[in-house]
């Protein structure tokens, strides 16, 4: 019997492989017997009920089709996959899955929509079926969803994403997208697509944000004066002015001394007392302090203020009162308190460069690329200056120069500098302290490049290196160096791994640690963190150091999301309290990372716990305590920026380099902010920290500059056409997750009202109090172009 001409569509495409049944029962039965399974017959009853519905002009009946299709999901998904393993045809699977996603579409269930084409393998089919209403929740459930997917089905996704966004002109969005897939192709197509000027200015100022090296060529900007401009936002010129306008305005220019930060009036007479005693220990620690308080300011009451009664400056008076390397982190600190202010930088550093004490002349030259950092400038001042010093017999004046090429330059893959830098890895005068600071600014030069000249040049520095020599700490910066390559390069290591090996024994499984946990660092991959947690839980002899990168490698990998930073949290917290002493040490380094900026109780209290321990070196957690203290004022370390979308004697010292990360909460607006360049700052530190006699309470205690990589003001600046600050009122307040939730739900929850330019916390999302203005970013962070709403009109 002939099917009715009511079933059409997917019934009637279902005729080549699943006849249609007759409505006699018994040649019903027969049918059933001789042709289909029982699972097949279920799912040919669902089908043609859903067909009943979905066509019946009652929408009471449409909504139940809904609610049924919800489960007739999951046995088309498994349906594609029988006949996937069967080698049967799907294409009349993939008819019926048409008809299903265009009706999720049209009725805002567009979570089960993408969930099914992802079950059947066709995501791209999902361009055709968006529209204007819905492809923002589409595109905000695809990046969600990309979080918890492998790879290359993450990717896979996000390009679904990208090309959605820009088929509807969403190009802010586009971009963030296109960054995360670290796809400069993308970038320049969307450059392109924009006719407009002033959201390229924005997309710049999205750039220079993210820190990515990207030159602006004709086909994207076609007017030279145009090209100019952007190209200068881009280069970061902008940020020290837009920084300097934030601390004016919430009125945090005057200096802070190290005095105002210890409050030494606070403690016990014995403590305060004994703090009166100048000691070079001391001032070092007040140097760190001092340089943290009042970065970016330009001013501070050490290195920068007159001296009383004198006509010349305190700067003189300061330095020397450290003593050797000492003085290199007191020069160095002028840089970080001129920090990203280039030209009067330069200028203040360049008496230095004079000076017949080789420390003071190193401390010069860091202090010149910490100026530089982050800045890019035509001229190149920071390649004139430190190139004619990276050949001196002097290894302290070597290490200042490299360092500070490997500060200004990182993620820049200057080849230039590459091949100044690489001779010196092979060369045989050169002490191991100049090869590891060499493989390190190679590796923040060259981060997630996974360049093989470089990745074979520190191989060979490795293997030409004597056990002796890779006995030392400093011997573990070659590998962390070869790590930053692939930082978040995920299978691209696999063939370094191999080679690694290789090596001898004492630098081997610290070398494969570095490489897993560097290459897998920000993506969550669960069965990474469980090989480093089965490395973690053998008891081995204390010679062996690979398990404090493996401790920090659980950090790395978890902190991409908050479930898996949760889970980190706990694998940490079960380390601390099975773990080996050297297990032990590194698990408040990996706390401080996870929560970086972002005080969790339960972290908090197990910090102020350590504090106390009986282990002189865990009692050291000061550090930790300070990166996750460092965002409740304007400085904070976290790598995560657009929306979390785009990573002591010995107390003495401790405590003071504490009171200072301690204070950046207090009093500054920098945000020690994955870029994978902040992301490599804040390794490379937490990996010399590892070894706190030998490198940070040594005489490399300069390794904790590295810090400025990941430093940012994190602010709200909204400026005007013409880039001119402008005041507008903003709600800041918690961000809510709204993905797969239908309608415009409210985005953020207890919020307040303030006027632009405000500070943000990590968790914190800010919108617009005003329609007079909109917004050219959907993510209100750094600098926001806005542009006057024609449609406002003054209520009076």
């Amino acid at each position: 019997m002939d099917p009715e001409p009511s079933n059409t569509g997917a019934s009637a495409r279902k005729e080549s492989t699943v006849k249609v049944p007759s409505k006699d029962p018994k040649k019903k039965d027969e049918k059933k017997d001789e042709d289909l399974s029982e699972e097949d017959l279920a799912l040919k009853q669902q089908l043609e009920l859903y067909v009943e519905r979905v066509q019946d002009p009652d929408p009471g009946l449409q909504r139940v089709a809904l609610e049924s299709m919800r489960n007739l999901a999951g046995e088309i998904a498994q349906e594609y996959a029988k006949r996937q393993n069967e080698d049967a045809p799907i294409d009349d699977l993939m008819d019926l899955v048409q008809q299903i996603v265009a009706f999720h579409m049209k009725h805002n269930a567009e979570p089960e929509a993408v969930d099914l084409l992802m079950e059947v393998e066709d995501l791209d089919l999902l361009v055709e079926h968006v529209d204007k209403t819905n492809y923002k929740r589409t595109c905000l459930y695809l990046t969600a969803a990309a979080k918890y997917l492998p790879g290359p089905d993450d990717m896979l996704v996000l390009d679904i994403a990208y090309t959605i966004y820009l088929k509807f002109e969403e190009y802010a969005c586009a971009l963030q997208i296109a960054l995360f897939l670290d796809n400069l192709q993308y970038v320049k197509q969307i450059f392109t697509s924009c006719n407009d000027l002033l959201q390229k200015k924005q997309f710049c100022f999205i750039l220079a944000r993210h820190e990515v090296a990207f030159e602006l060529d004709e086909e994207m900007v076609p007017e030279d004066d145009d090209r100019e401009q952007l190209q200068e936002i881009i280069n970061n010129s902008k940020l020290s002015e837009g920084y300097l306008t934030l601390a004016r305005d919430i009125e945090v220019m005057e200096p802070k001394s190290p005095e105002d930060i210890y409050k030494a009036h606070l403690l016990d007479g014995r403590v305060s007392a004994s703090g009166t005693v100048d000691s070079a220990r001391q001032n070092l620690a007040a140097t760190f302090v001092n340089a943290f308080v009042n970065a970016g300011f330009g001013q501070d009451k050490l290195m920068t203020a007159p001296s009383e009664g004198s006509s010349g400056s305190s700067s003189a008076n300061w330095l020397y009162k450290n003593k050797e390397h000492g003085k290199t982190s007191a020069a160095a600190s002028l840089g970080m308190i001129l920090l990203w202010d280039v030209d009067s930088g330069l200028a203040q550093l360049d008496k230095y460069f004079h000076s017949n004490d080789s420390h003071v002349v190193a401390g010069a030259l860091l202090g010149v690329g910490i100026v530089n950092c982050g800045i890019k400038n035509d001229c190149d001042p920071a390649l004139a200056l430190l190139g004619e010093y990276i050949d001196k017999e002097d290894s302290s004046i070597r290490i200042g120069a490299i360092m500070g090429l490997g500060i200004a330059y990182a993620n820049t893959q200057n080849e230039q500098i590459r091949n100044r830098l690489t001779p010196i890895l092979s060369d045989a005068k050169a002490s191991l302290d100049v090869i590891a600071f060499t493989a390190i600014s190679l590796g923040l030069i060259y981060v997630g490049s996974c360049n093989e000249e470089v990745a074979q040049a520190i191989i060979f520095a490795l293997m030409d290196r004597s056990e002796s020599d890779l006995g030392e700490p400093l011997a573990k910066f070659l590998p962390l160096g070869l790590g930053l390559l692939y930082l978040g390069k995920q299978e691209s290591v696999e063939a370094t791994a191999e080679v690694s090996k290789t090596f001898n024994e004492k630098i081997r499984k610290h070398c494969d640690m570095m490489l897993l946990s560097c290459a897998y660092a920000g993506t969550g991959n669960v069965l990474k963190v469980q090989s480093l947690l089965g490395h973690c839980a053998q008891h081995l002899d204390k010679s062996e150091t690979h398990q404090g990168p493996a401790v920090l490698g659980i950090a790395m990998i978890g902190m991409a999301e908050e479930l898996g930073l949760e889970m980190a949290i706990r694998s940490l917290e079960h380390l601390l309290q099975y773990g080996e002493q050297n297990i032990r040490r590194a698990v408040p380094l990996a706390l401080g990372l996870l929560c970086i900026s972002n005080p969790k109780v339960n972290v908090m209290d197990t910090l102020s716990r350590l504090s106390h321990d009986s282990d002189s070196e865990v009692a050291m957690v000061r550090i930790a305590q300070g990166l996750v203290h460092l965002g409740k004022g304007l400085l904070t370390l976290n790598p995560y920026h657009s929306d979390r979308f785009l990573l002591s004697p010995y107390v003495a010292i401790f405590l003071f380099l504490a009171s200072a990360v301690h204070l950046l909460v207090n009093d500054n607006i920098i945000i020690i902010f994955p870029s994978r360049m902040a992301l490599a700052g804040l390794v490379t530190t937490l990996h010399a920290c590892l070894d706190m006699k030998a490198i940070i309470l040594g005489k490399y205690h300069y390794v904790l500059y590295f810090l400025v990589l990941a430093m940012q003001p994190r602010m709200l600046l909204t400026v005007d056409s013409n880039l001119k600050p402008v005041s507008v009122p903003v709600r800041v307040g918690q961000a809510v997750d709204v993905v797969g939730q239908a309608g415009r739900p409210k985005t953020i929850t207890g919020f307040q009202t303030h006027s632009t330019p405000v500070l943000l916390s990590v968790g914190d999302r800010a919108e617009l109090a005003t329609e007079k203005y909109i917004p050219l970013s959907p993510i209100l962070e750094g600098f926001i172009i806005l542009e006057e709403n024609p449609e406002y009109k003054e209520e009076h």
